[in-house]
């Protein structure tokens, strides 16, 4: 994509594996900037693999838009067999233009540079319907405490508060901060039973979090699933 200058953010299984959440991903998740010069530069990015758009919606900004996925299936010899799917909006997820500002950068191996979504867009991003995506969460907000617990940033700190997804670290985090556990509450009120020491109740709330979170999703995706039939029928 950098050779076509299409401004996007890896996102999906590849960038949970550069976060050091390992998952085995051969389909390519982008975020992109939905205006017509961004989508031109990706068409030709397409072109250039010989990617053909797999199922509807067809690649229109309409319907990236709408927040819907487009899917590609590449047929070039180097990456045949390969799929990108490309979104532009999600649920609970800020609009691209923050999602660029906040983008993490890594240097890979062969010095080539790749943006991805910040780990709290990714992390938001995963919290959908889908049953894998939730010991995902927990892995990414895991592999982050276990880097950086030694010495974490305020920033960090409050990410751990808000995301973290396991009883027993969220037990340790509130009983080593104390404070900030007690302010975490007004954003995540299942603090308060990290703070009393009750894993029962607090292992509970994160279900009933979880629970929640997989409905609104549910919800979300429900007109967006009747449009697809729609364009199917068409």
């Amino acid at each position: 994509m950098g050779e076509h200058q299409v401004q996007c953010l890896l996102m999906g299984g590849q960038a949970c594996v550069l976060y050091g959440a390992a998952e085995f991903s051969r389909d390519t998740d982008l975020a992109i900037l939905a205006s017509e010069e961004n989508a031109e530069r990706l068409t030709k990015a397409m072109q250039a693999l010989e990617a053909e758009v797999i199922a509807v919606p067809p690649f229109l900004l309409q319907h990236l838009n709408a927040g819907h996925a487009v899917h590609f299936r590449c047929r070039h010899p180097e990456a045949a067999g390969m799929r990108v799917d490309v979104m532009s909006r999600m649920r609970g997820v800020t609009d691209f233009h923050t999602l660029w500002e906040r983008r993490t950068t890594l240097v890979m191996d062969d010095g080539t540079l790749c943006d991805l979504l910040s780990l709290g867009d990714l992390v938001q991003a995963k919290k959908t319907q889908r049953d894998k995506d939730w010991p995902m969460i927990r892995r990414l907000v895991e592999a982050n405490y276990f880097a950086n617990r030694a010495a974490p940033t305020p920033e960090q700190l409050t990410f751990w508060f808000q995301e973290l997804r396991t009883p027993e670290l969220l037990r340790v985090l509130a009983q080593a901060n104390p404070v900030l556990a007690k302010d975490a509450v007004a954003t995540r009120a299942l603090i308060q039973y990290a703070l009393s020491d009750d894993v029962p109740a607090l292992t509970l709330s994160l279900e009933d979090e979880e629970r929640q979170e997989r409905l609104e999703d549910r919800a979300y995706w429900q007109p967006l699933r009747l449009e697809l039939e729609r364009l199917r029928r068409q």
